[in-house]
């Protein structure tokens, strides 16, 4: 059985899956599940893991590996590895203003970060904290073309030049553990309430003073008495656009100015069309096997999506990169970098900037690794020929 680092000192974490263990001990059940949870038998969630580990590697030897190179020039930008923190929702549920330290432990790294229309700090609050951030936007079609325009506004006020449209969660996937956690929306059953209680390292973080956090962008489209985490949960649910398509995502194409990324897509017809719409770059995800059960692994899907998209817009996946081999194995079969959501969580979840910062550096130093080990040490050379892969 693999063990674990059981202490409180993430910097001795020597693996997102030691950090994933220190942020279980260290958060209340519901929370856990919140960033840990799938969607119902959570087949797609696990498969996420295996499609990764179904792909080996075919390493050469007597190459010289004494220096490797990670580097990635991404909508023209040079970035020292191929990764970016992607957008997750709601996360100063486990660590106060975690979407600002999450954005300075990306800043000091010279990678991007994105910022999800559901964050609990604000744009403007993220940009006033981290003044040299490389923001990226995530925005969810609403209803309401006054408040789309609104966040579309802001974005670019504050230097926003990436925009992700999510395309795969205009209806919430069936998650089971959500509903078990809550006995009414947005109130803890009595046993979750008792569970907190038992956690008072995180009451004191996450909750103390203001009770539990609201989401940020949504602010100033809220009545005054529902500037709530309930209330803000509710006005998302009732503005998610369930009529998206491509109509209007050429629409959106016609008002962003600046670089636009399709993020939930699976399949390589989608990506024909994307092309055609002149978009910047797709985002190969399944939300993290949050959506819809059974969908195939992100990394299942790039193959055939590369063989359409690669060198007409960027590609990058997310969903189940755990290891710096994931990212390797990516990059191999077309994937211009990863966005990363889970593991960079964990660290943010035990360690706020330094614990997010620990994650990305435990991937970096694994992917370099990785490199050197495979005997090639340039990234960029990089192509399925290096993995013994059925894909």
């Amino acid at each position: 059985m693999r063990r674990y680092h059981s202490g409180r000192d993430f910097t001795r974490a020597h693996s997102i899956a030691e950090l994933a263990h220190l942020a279980r001990r260290r958060l209340p059940h519901f929370a856990w599940e919140y960033l840990e949870g799938g969607a119902e038998e959570e087949h797609t969630l696990a498969r996420n893991r295996q499609g990764f580990a179904d792909i080996g590697l075919a390493p050469r030897t007597l190459v010289p590996c004494s220096t490797t190179h990670t580097g990635r020039t991404l909508f023209g930008r040079d970035l020292p590895l191929p990764m970016a923190i992607g957008p997750t929702g709601y996360n100063a549920m486990l660590y106060r203003d975690a979407d600002i330290h999450l954005a300075r432990a990306a800043t000091e790294r010279g990678l991007p970060f994105t910022l999800s229309t559901v964050s609990t700090s604000s744009l403007e609050e993220v940009v006033q904290a981290v003044p040299e951030v490389n923001l990226w936007f995530q925005l969810y079609c609403l209803r309401s073309a006054q408040v789309q325009e609104s966040l579309l506004a802001r974005a670019e006020a504050v230097g926003c030049s990436t925009l992700l449209l999510t395309s795969d969660a205009v209806v919430l996937g069936n998650r089971e553990w959500d509903r078990r956690n809550f006995s009414q929306p947005r109130q803890l059953s009595w046993r979750n309430k008792f569970d907190v209680l038992a956690h008072p390292r995180w009451m004191l973080q996450a909750l103390w003073p203001k009770g539990m956090p609201s989401m940020g962008n949504l602010q100033p489209y809220l009545p005054a008495e529902q500037r709530t985490a309930a209330g803000a949960a509710h006005f998302i649910g009732a503005q998610m656009d369930t009529a998206l398509d491509w109509d209007a995502l050429a629409r959106l194409r016609d008002r962003w100015q600046g670089r636009l990324l399709l993020k939930g897509v699976l399949h390589p017809a989608d990506a024909e069309q994307a092309v055609a719409l002149g978009l910047d770059g797709l985002v190969i995800s399944n939300h993290g096997g949050r959506q819809l059960d059974g969908a195939p692994a992100s990394i299942d899907c790039l193959p055939a999506i590369a063989a359409v998209a690669q060198g007409k817009l960027s590609l990058l996946l997310d969903s189940g990169v755990r290891r710096g081999s994931d990212i390797l194995k990516a990059c191999a079969l077309g994937a211009d970098a990863v966005l990363l959501g889970r593991a960079t969580l964990y660290g943010v979840a035990v360690g706020g900037q330094a614990g997010a910062g620990h994650a990305l550096d435990v991937l970096a130093r694994e992917l370099r690794l990785a490199l050197a080990l495979l005997g090639q040490p340039n990234l960029a050379q990089l192509d399925r020929h290096w993995l013994n892969t059925r894909l």
